[in-house]
C-alpha cells in the first residue's frame, strides 16, 4: 500500500480564513472517503493561537521547526502575507520545501509569498484579481493568468481569490487521488456553487 499523501496548509497571522479552510474542506473530505490515502494538518510557527484576517482564531497542529517532509503545502493568501514579504527565512524555508519536492500550492495572495520566494519565475500564476500588479513586481517573467480559477504550472500550483482554492483543491484530488475521488468529495461536501447574485 503507498503512504498516504501528506498535505500541510499553513496558517499565520492575518490568513484569509477562507482560503485554508475552503481547501481544508476539500481535503479533509477526501480524506474521511479515503483515509489511507491522504493525511491533513495545520502548519504553523507555534502552537499559539493564530489571528485570522476576519478574527477567526485557530492552532496550528505542527510548527514549522517540526514539519517533516510534506508531499504538498497549501499556503493561504490575505492581509497577513504583506508583513511576510522581504523575509528571507520564509523565503528560505519555501525554496527548500520546493527543492525537497513538496508541490507547492497558493491561495489567492499566497502567490506573493511564493514570487517573493522566486518560485513564480518564469511561470504562468493567478492571484487575488486586485493583486496581479503586486505579483509581478515581485518575481521575474511571471505570465498572469487573470482569468482563471487556478493554475497548475506542474511543481507550482496557484489559485485565484479565496473561493478558488476550493476549486484548486478539488484540482488536487483528482490529480494525486483520482478524478473519481474528486468527483465524490465534490458530492460529498456539495459544491455546487450557484451565487445568488
Amino acid at each position: 500500500m503507498a503512504a498516504p499523501v501528506r498535505i500541510a496548509i499553513a496558517v499565520f497571522e492575518g490568513a484569509e480564513e477562507l482560503d485554508f479552510v475552503g481547501p481544508w474542506e476539500v481535503l479533509a473530505g477526501w480524506r474521511h472517503l479515503y483515509p489511507d490515502d491522504v493525511e491533513v494538518f495545520l502548519v504553523g510557527d507555534d502552537s499559539a493561537p493564530v489571528t485570522c484576517a476576519k478574527g477567526m482564531r485557530v492552532l496550528a497542529d505542527r510548527s514549522w521547526d517540526d514539519l517533516s517532509d510534506v508531499d504538498v503545502l497549501v499556503y493561504p493568501g490575505g492581509r497577513g502575507t504583506r508583513a511576510q514579504l522581504g523575509d528571507e527565512h520564509i523565503r528560505a524555508r519555501l525554496r527548500a520545501l520546493k527543492e525537497r519536492g513538496t508541490l507547492m500550492t497558493s491561495v489567492c495572495t499566497g502567490a506573493l509569498v511564493y514570487a517573493d520566494a522566486g518560485l513564480l519565475d518564469g511561470q504562468p500564476a493567478t492571484t487575488h484579481w486586485s493583486a496581479f500588479d503586486e505579483l509581478l513586481s515581485l518575481g521575474r517573467e511571471i505570465t498572469p493568468r487573470r482569468d482563471d480559477r487556478f493554475v497548475d504550472a506542474g511543481e507550482v500550483i496557484t489559485a485565484a481569490g479565496v473561493s478558488a482554492g476550493s476549486d484548486m483543491a478539488l484540482h488536487l484530488v483528482g490529480r494525486l487521488g483520482s478524478p473519481d475521488k474528486a468527483r465524490e468529495v465534490r458530492r460529498s461536501i456539495q459544491y455546487d456553487p450557484e451565487p445568488p447574485y
